[in-house]
């Protein structure tokens, strides 16, 4: 789906004008003589006024001759169609030129009562307070600096708002020429509707007209036609279903037959309630919902302000999520042979306040959960907790499964607003457990939904501490509230799940020769560190697992890191060495090809093959970002290049595969789907990584100029005897304003986490960074989403160790690179495209 902008800009034609602008053909009537008579006649005139030519009658004779009379004929009907034609045009078909642009609106009438009748548009209560408010809304526009644009308002529907009140509903078409378009845009229309009320003693309450009117309800989104189409009264597609009692489930199936489904249900409940909707199944085609979709309104019409949830992807288990009023839009587009299966009910608004007791005894735990747990959180939602220890020496630490809390800074809370002892704070999803401490024998806890959509639930066990000695002893105290054992610092192993007991380590001694274990950094990793080699011995035996060793898919560990497609069959059952048909490029050394003419920022031209799984990403038909190759049908590329709307639909990309030059591309592919990873954050670029399908798999015949890169286990290592590598076409320096056409390449170090930080602050444990000190060498705009290819030693396999992400301007001295590190993201990888 194109942007709002552009679906006007489309929705043009006949049917955006009003009936007064069409002329009908029997407006325009033309009289046709025959042209015998014509020809007579303009003879008797000419013997009258001239002197009779001698043969004047062979001359008429002569014109009246049937052959003649035939080409006469053609030349004047042929004269009549271009007048009747440029007539129509004149009258008709100049509409063309115009557009209809259409809006979605609502706002709440308050000091009204609503009843019964409102929800029956056929009901004569309903027709008469419609009539009554689109008289109002008509008189706003049609005093307005759009008055000769705007068409016509529909009241569509009238619902009970649970704040008092009722809640309007309403379409706006305006029909304008492309010259004027911005004159009705989004903010204009809607900032004229909210100038137009007239309020006053700082209420939010005013009047428009007679009609009061809660100026903080107004939200006007433009729409496409299709969407107005579909909603209008006598539409075919539309439902109304309506929960009359709380607690009653009322089942909702929907299927699709042959040619397909697009229609659109109306879910109400009985006043005071909330509505949620329960989804069992949803058997669809995975495609962004461009083919297949559910999207869940916050509303009665389809308003992009008012997006509750979306269903892209297929689902196999139940999940809720509910309303903020008595009101829900569900619009189903699904091809042929899909289904839905689900109910939806009318549930009372959830009073979420309560006290909790926590005992002196620290092993005692509590729980909390999110409000209507476990169904999704909605946009708006509150609750407090009351906590109460005996003990003014204990505090209350909450641990969360899937959730952080980070004081607030000057951006806003996206997921979640808490007030605890008076301080702001966010939450965030993550993918690990964190524990938040309160230093306060009885807070109170306020939390607030704050998120657009409806987000995941969460819960959290509740439980004491000692204030002043938060951690056991010997214990160490984790960024995250995690306490790990001190033994387990600097050990290598991520055990604070946010690397802060793996930051700021002195370089473990070797101890090759001593009677204690080798440190883990030196085992197996590839390298023999040790002279007799001891740090390399015993590497394939079965061992305990860990996130530092290599697990093999029946499910035994071995102590060898980089054991996946290194030639070697480490695993008993081999599968270390299955899906390695990648990192094999076949470079073609072409004769006169430039070695370094062309930098950006310290890169040099590429040759044919030398990268051939580096995929050029065109939105719209212009180079936009990188990606890389992972299989036949699927690619991997930065989140960040998908955030905006408008970017999100697959439908405006195109993958260039196997292109050196730009232009030269040896397969083009277009995108069927776009999965972002659900918890990428567009503030601190934490998560930023997305997979690309396409709808078509690359021909194996393109090989070896087309192929996958490897992709990395979980603990795989990169070590100083790895050769790294930036490529993509983007610009050679921050002040270039030409891309290269060629794809440039420049090689880079990977720095350590410690060193990373020093240059940038708390990066997440999902990012590394790579360059130079000097910053000669380094991606810059344009490289997004594109790969950091690392090489095996001793000439083996390639892998992508890095995703081009974000960084300080390019090339500039120790601030390097930052790229998504891809080995910790493996699994989530594989649970897409296997």
């Amino acid at each position: 789906m194109g942007t709002e902008d552009e679906e006007n800009k489309q929705t043009s034609g006949d049917d955006d004008a009003s009936p007064q602008d069409y002329a009908s053909i029997t407006d325009v009537s033309v009289e046709v003589a025959t042209v015998d008579h014509t020809l007579q006649k303009l003879c008797r005139m000419y013997r009258k006024t001239r002197r009779k030519p001698k043969g004047l009658k062979r001359l008429c004779a002569y014109l009246l001759n049937i052959p003649y009379l035939a080409v006469i004929i053609t030349a004047v009907v042929f004269v009549l169609v271009v007048v009747v034609w440029s007539l129509l045009w004149v009258f008709i078909f100049n509409t063309d030129s115009n557009s209809g642009v259409y809006f979605a609106g609502m706002f709440r009438v308050a000091n009204m009562e609503f009843i019964p009748e409102y929800r029956q548009a056929e009901s004569h209560e309903f027709m008469t307070m419609a009539n009554k408010i689109q008289h109002v809304v008509s008189n706003v526009y049609m005093m307005s600096s759009v008055a000769k644009l705007y068409k016509q308002a529909v009241i569509s529907d009238l619902s009970n708002n649970n704040k008092g009140g009722v809640l309007v509903h309403f379409w706006m078409v305006f029909v304008v020429p492309h010259l004027k378009s911005p004159a009705v845009c989004e903010e204009c229309i809607g900032a004229i509707f909210r100038d137009s009320v007239y309020t006053r003693n700082r209420s939010s309450v005013g009047y428009l007209l007679d009609l009061p009117v809660d100026i903080d309800s107004i939200l006007i989104n433009a729409v496409r036609r299709s969407d107005y189409t579909s909603n209008a009264a006598g539409s075919q597609c539309i439902d109304k279903m309506y929960a009359s009692l709380q607690g009653a489930r009322v089942p909702l199936n929907v299927f699709s037959s042959w040619g397909g489904v697009s229609c659109y249900v109306k879910l109400t409940a009985a006043p005071g309630s909330l509505i949620r909707l329960t989804v069992t199944s949803f058997l669809i085609e995975p495609s962004d919902c461009v083919y297949d979709a559910l999207i869940v309104y916050d509303a009665l019409l389809p308003m992009r302000g008012r997006i509750l949830h979306r269903l892209c992807e297929p689902v196999f288990s139940t999940f809720s999520l509910v309303s903020t009023s008595n009101v829900m839009l569900l619009s189903f587009t699904m091809t042929n042979d899909k289904s839905f299966r689900g109910h939806f009910e009318a549930i009372p608004e959830e009073v979420c306040l309560s006290q909790i007791e926590i005992p002196l005894e620290h092993d005692t735990t509590h729980q909390i959960y999110s409000p209507f747990y476990p169904s999704l959180l909605p946009p708006q939602c509150t609750c407090t907790w009351k906590f109460v220890i005996p003990s003014r020496a204990l505090g209350v630490a909450l641990q969360f499964q899937n959730y952080a809390l980070k004081p607030k800074d000057i951006k806003g809370c996206d997921s979640g607003w808490w007030k605890i002892n008076e301080i702001i704070f966010c939450g965030s999803y993550v993918e690990h457990s964190t524990v938040f401490r309160i230093a306060d024998h009885s807070p109170e806890v306020e939390f607030r939904c704050s998120s657009r959509v409806a987000v995941l639930p969460f819960q959290a066990s509740c439980s004491s501490y000692n204030v002043s000695q938060p951690c056991p002893e010997s214990h160490f105290l984790c960024s995250t509230g995690l306490c790990v054992e001190e033994s387990r610092r600097c050990d290598g192993l991520d055990d604070c799940q946010d690397e802060s007991d793996e930051v700021f380590c002195s370089r473990p001694t070797m101890n090759c020769g001593g009677n204690s274990p080798l440190h883990p950094l030196y085992v197996c990793n590839g390298e023999t560190d040790c002279r007799d080699g001891k740090d390399e011995i015993n590497c394939t035996q079965e061992i305990t697992c860990s996130a530092i060793r290599y697990q093999c898919s029946s499910g035994s560990c071995i102590l060898k890191k980089n054991a996946k497609c290194d030639g070697v069959h480490d695993c008993q059952d081999h599968s270390d060495e299955l899906d390695c048909a990648c990192g094999r490029p076949s470079p073609v050394k072409k004769v006169g090809s430039s070695t370094g003419q062309e930098r950006i920022v310290g890169g040099v031209n590429s040759v044919e093959g030398e990268w051939p799984w580096q995929v050029s990403l065109h939105f719209s038909g212009n180079l936009y970002c990188g990606a890389s190759i992972l299989s036949s049908d699927w690619l991997i590329s930065a989140a960040h290049c998908f955030s905006k709307e408008r970017l999100s639909d697959p439908r405006y990309w195109s993958a260039h595969l196997g292109t050196l030059t730009q232009g030269s591309a040896k397969y083009v592919a277009e995108i069927q789907r776009i999965v972002v990873h659900e918890y990428y954050n567009m503030y601190t670029f934490d998560y930023d990584i997305a997979l690309l399908r396409l709808k078509k798999p690359w021909p194996s015949s393109l090989i070896p100029l087309v192929q996958p890169v490897c992709i990395p286990s979980s603990t795989h290592t990169v070590t100083n005897s790895h050769h790294c590598w930036v490529t993509g076409w983007g610009y050679r320096s921050e002040e270039d304003k030409v891309l290269p056409s060629v794809l440039q390449k420049a090689e880079v170090s990977i720095l350590s986490q410690t060193e990373c930080k020093k240059s940038y602050g708390p990066v997440s444990p999902r990012m590394l960074c790579a360059g130079v000190p000097s910053g000669e060498r380094d991606a810059c705009r344009g490289d997004s989403g594109g790969p950091l290819s690392c090489q095996e030693p001793g000439g083996g396999r390639w892998f992508l160790i890095g995703i081009v992400s974000w960084g300080s301007g390019c090339g500039r001295p120790n601030l390097p690179g930052v790229y998504t590190r891809v080995n910790k993201f493996t699994s989530w990888i594989y649970s897409h495209i296997s």
